[in-house]
Formats: structure tokens, C-alpha cells, sequence
């Protein structure tokens, strides 16, 4: 049985970007999935860009789930564009505390994603589902594995719908996470974040920053194709489709993919699960 299936974009910066991206969407589309996210930038920097690629997506006839981060930001400005993502028919937010851009102070009056979550249901009820961010292998930031999941568990109960996985590729991280969040009493169902792999370097930067672990072997097993764009697609296409093969299995309740704003390589691993259009 096909598990349902959700498909996250970034805003584009320029006409011509967001022309393909339009495409890309059309072809994801036909694997029918329950919503698409869009980023949102460090500081909000993406503000106009990722409400108006919902406003594309919703106009689509898709369900469209807007991130939302509360660095640096007023209650005054949440409220005023949780009114304007309301208006626009927006009924799904990604709620996370997000990243500081360069060279700016704390600032705000929220000072964890969990703060944001409660304002956010304190003022809209139950308007939103919300989504939020958790981390099979701990938050990079975070000061220990227990902390990161107190953090979390702290978020579910300040009124959190669902969770969305940073992406792995160690099934184990995921089953121990979901494990260890159980034996709190917790219930929400938690999604795993895919992340198909494209390129070798921008697999590696990625990972390098957002603290996701590549596993040796694979790691070394790119890095021996070197420039072989066709042998890293291949190989990434098989480790892809096996560790969603193995979270299927394994009861997960629906899959989010990280698209980089592109369809071959989704629509490829959803092509060899046979969950293709």
C-alpha cells in the first residue's frame, strides 16, 4: 500500500526559476500528494517568496503548508500574517523556530519553536494543523540527545499536530527516535523527511551544515564516482528507494521528500517503490 506522500520546495529568486519550478511541481503532482511546504528563510528573509509560491500552490489546487519561523519576530507580526495565511486559505504551517541570518542580533519575543506552537494556538484554535521539526539524529545545536528530546516533546504538547524528520539515512536513527518518543507517552505521528540524492557535493555541504550523518559508506562510495553524475544518481537512486523500502516497513506513517526544487529523482524513487504515476 502506498504510504500518502508530501513534497517540500524553497522560494525561487528569479522569473525564470520560478517558471521551472511551476513545472516541477506538475509533474510531482501526479503522485497526488497530501500537501506541499515551502521554506522559509533565515530571519523570514524568504517572506514574500514562500507566500506567494502558496499562494501559486493553493491557486494549483494543492494543499499548501507555509513554513514559519519566529526568529527575530514580534507577536505582532505573527498575528498579522497568521491573519494573512488564514486569508489566503492556508490551513497547514511548518512551525520552527528557524536560523538567525548573518550578522544579526537575537532579537524577538519567541525564543524557541515551542513558544511560537503555543502563541500560534493560543491565538488561531485549531485553524492550523501544524507541523514541526525533530531530529532522529539531535539537533546540532542541541546540548545532549536528552535535551533534544525534551526540546521536542516540550513542542508536541505546546499543541503540535505532526512531526516532520530532518533527513538520514539510517533507518535505526529514525525506529530509536520514534521508540524514544513513545516511551514518553507521545503519539503524533512522526514523518520522515527523504532526501533523494542528486549530487555528491551539494549532498555533503548539506549534510555538513544541518548536521544529518552521511554513513561511511556511503560517503566513501560517492566520493569514489567523483565527476560519474550518472553512477552517483544510480547509486543514490538504490540507497534512496531501499531506506524507504526499509521505513515503509517498518510502519512509518507517511514520507515527506526534500525535492531541491527538482522531480527526476523523486519521481525516481517513487518509480521503484511502484508507488509511480
Amino acid at each position: 500500500m502506498r504510504l500518502p506522500l508530501s513534497f517540500e520546495f524553497f522560494p525561487t529568486k528569479t522569473p525564470e526559476g520560478a517558471v521551472k519550478l511551476r513545472a516541477v511541481r506538475q509533474q510531482l503532482y501526479a503522485m497526488q500528494p497530501e500537501f506541499c511546504s515551502v521554506t522559509y528563510g533565515a530571519g523570514g528573509s524568504t517572506h514574500e517568496g514562500t507566500f506567494n509560491a502558496v499562494r501559486e500552490i493553493l491557486a494549483e489546487g494543492v494543499d499548501a503548508a507555509s513554513h514559519y519561523s519566529c526568529i527575530g519576530a514580534t507577536k505582532a507580526t505573527v498575528r498579522a500574517q497568521l491573519a494573512e495565511l488564514k486569508a489566503m486559505g492556508v490551513k497547514r504551517l511548518v512551525a520552527l523556530r528557524g536560523d538567525l541570518p548573518s550578522g544579526y542580533g537575537a532579537g524577538g519575543e519567541f525564543q524557541y519553536a515551542s513558544d511560537l506552537i503555543a502563541f500560534i494556538r493560543n491565538e488561531t484554535g485549531n485553524d492550523f494543523h501544524i507541523e514541526v521539526a525533530c531530529y532522529p539524529e539531535v539537533h546540532p545545536q542541541a546540548r545532549s540527545p536528552e535535551a533534544d528530546l525534551k526540546a521536542f516533546a516540550t513542542k508536541v504538547r505546546a499543541g503540535a499536530d505532526t512531526a516532520i524528520t530532518q533527513y538520514f539515512f539510517s533507518p535505526e536513527a529514525y525506529f530509536r527516535f520514534v521508540d524514544e518518543v513513545r516511551a514518553l507517552g507521545i503519539d503524533t505521528p512522526i514523518v520522515p523527511g527523504v532526501m533523494p540524492i542528486i549530487s555528491s557535493t551539494q549532498l555533503m555541504r548539506f549534510s555538513d551544515a544541518c548536521g544529518a550523518e552521511i554513513p561511511r559508506w556511503i560517503r566513501l562510495r560517492l566520493q569514489s564516482y567523483g565527476d560519474d553524475v550518472e553512477s552517483i544518481k544510480s547509486f543514490g537512486l538504490d540507497v534512496v528507494a531501499a531506506l524507504c523500502e526499509r521505513l515503509h516497513a517498518g510502519g512509518a506513517p507517511a514520507m515527506h521528500f526534500y525535492t531541491m526544487n527538482q522531480s527526476v529523482a523523486t519521481l525516481a524513487v517513487l518509480q521503484r517503490l511502484g508507488w509511480g504515476p
